[in-house]
């Protein structure tokens, strides 16, 4: 292979594909380099529903990117998601410490994105199943994620795969960089794998972030992170992160935070390609969620599931055993998603009273007895709607439902058992709009550019779901495009 090209990526996840896309439109030669093998070939994003917020009008405005529209589109309610929406989203979630230039580039960036992105053969559809709740015969969405890519993540790496054959980039797998290399005037010309050079015009890191290392989880994450699952890619290990800070690039983001979800507690240590659909446990606002010792420790209806599952993770780990289990009763169980709750070999429990659930799940029992009692004293009559945040919570407990707080008191009971899954860590570098890495003097590094789970400043604390996806797509179009024109002209288009 020759080991010379205009433009490099490094990463082969949604983000690198863009970055390729960008620059293979502009003329620029491209070469991919995957630290796994032709197998894993999509990084992170393999294991995503392919989920990926985006602002729109109406529905009418979704149109002309979705796929093969079935017979519910006539029947099927949004409300309009604007930049402002998402925008104040970002800023809700992450506390006020979203950096606010990224994110005004990527709220505004991101709708033209998604159709550029469907110009180069990703297929978008509306994820009825996972995003909308039927009511009186009405589909209703929550607001900013209707979209996913058709197959989900595995078909959103498909698309993009073949997209770039088509446009004659060189994808090479296998190939584990370690070193970014600089010139004697500071300009980045290349990457290197081992022993092996690969020499360019100018480089796109979207390696993704450290969330597979279990040091560096401990590291930056602290006590237990060592314990989580990872629920994607087990090359994630910050390896191209840490050259890059070596080559100069300044840290942005938060180190010590992350994406992190409800797991099954029977997961594998790390992503499993067949089972990742079914291993995550995301209805736990229709529950109480409860530790080993039968007691609740969040507030389970705090907030509609896409502005609070990522950051849950977080919350179980904190318990003994890094364990925790939703518990739901018959009024609830038709709502379960059906992939993730009645797949076989979930851990799942069923009983006909909550002391013998206790008993099969390993809770104990007066703990649990005496938190479903002290629940169901709290809830209150009203109606329940699971399509919006309905206001019935519970009232007089010090830790509340906020939310769709309905008895547990119709048997069978339903138990299953969750563990913290990492999805991916948001520190990274600093980066500029247009995707430039910037180094500790805050100046740019010549020829070096990042986007995706690499690119710090736009996460914190928590995380508005769908937004890694939009991030990377939008920021790994601006490097790409940047990329291109630098290696080309030596000159930026911003």
């Amino acid at each position: 292979m020759d080991f010379h090209a205009d433009v490099i990526v490094v990463g082969t996840g949604n983000a690198g594909f863009c970055a390729a896309h960008a620059a293979a439109e502009r003329g620029a030669r491209v070469l991919m380099l995957e630290k796994g093998p032709e197998g894993t070939i999509g990084g992170n994003t393999y294991f995503t529903a392919g989920a990926i917020r985006t602002t729109y009008q109406d529905i009418e405005d979704l149109a002309d990117v979705i796929d093969d529209p079935d017979e519910r589109l006539p029947y099927t309610d949004i409300d309009p998601y604007s930049p402002a929406d998402f925008a104040a989203d970002m800023r809700r979630v992450t506390l006020g410490r979203c950096d606010p230039t990224l994110t005004d580039a990527m709220v505004h960036g991101v709708a033209d994105t998604v159709r550029w992105m469907r110009g180069h053969g990703v297929r978008f559809r509306l994820q009825y199943e996972r995003q909308a709740y039927e009511m009186e015969n009405r589909f209703r969405f929550w607001g900013g994620l209707p979209l996913a890519t058709v197959d989900g993540g595995k078909g959103l790496v498909a698309q993009h795969l073949a997209a770039v054959e088509r446009a004659g980039v060189r994808v090479r797998c296998d190939t584990a960089v370690d070193r970014v290399l600089r010139d004697p005037d500071g300009r980045v010309v290349g990457v290197a794998a081992g022993t092996t050079e690969f020499r360019a015009g100018a480089v796109v890191l979207a390696a993704g972030g450290f969330q597979a290392s279990r040091m560096m989880r401990a590291q930056y994450l602290g006590p237990n992170w060592d314990l989580a699952k990872v629920r994607g890619t087990p090359h994630n290990t910050g390896d191209v992160l840490t050259a890059a800070l070596r080559a100069g690039a300044q840290s942005a983001g938060h180190w010590s935070g992350c994406h992190a979800v409800a797991w099954d507690a029977k997961a594998p240590e790390s992503g499993d390609l067949e089972l990742t659909n079914r291993l995550t446990k995301q209805s736990y606002p229709l529950s109480i969620v409860v530790n080993t010792a039968g007691r609740r420790f969040l507030d389970e209806g705090a907030e509609i599931r896409n502005y609070t599952y990522a950051k849950y993770g977080a919350e179980i780990l904190r318990q003994p055993g890094a364990l925790a289990f939703q518990i739901f009763d018959a009024k609830t169980a038709p709502l379960l998603r059906e992939a993730e709750y009645e797949a076989p070999g979930v851990s799942r429990f069923q009983a006909d009273s909550i002391a013998e659930l206790a008993e099969q799940a390993g809770i104990d029992a007066a703990g649990l007895t005496a938190t479903v009692e002290e629940y169901n004293a709290a809830t209150r009559p009203g109606p329940f709607n699971p399509a919006v945040k309905d206001g019935l919570g519970t009232t007089g407990l010090t830790l509340p439902k906020s939310n769709w707080a309905q008895p547990l008191d119709q048997p069978p009971y339903l138990a299953f058992a969750v563990t913290c899954g990492i999805t991916f860590t948001f520190g990274g570098v600093k980066i500029d709009t247009s995707g430039r890495v910037i180094d500790e003097a805050d100046e740019v590094i010549p020829g070096l550019f990042a986007a995706g789970e690499m690119a710090g400043g736009l996460f914190f604390h928590n995380y508005p779901g769908g937004s890694g996806l939009a991030a990377g797509s939008v920021f790994g179009r601006r490097a790409g495009a940047e990329a291109a024109a630098l290696a080309s002209t030596g000159v930026l288009t911003s």
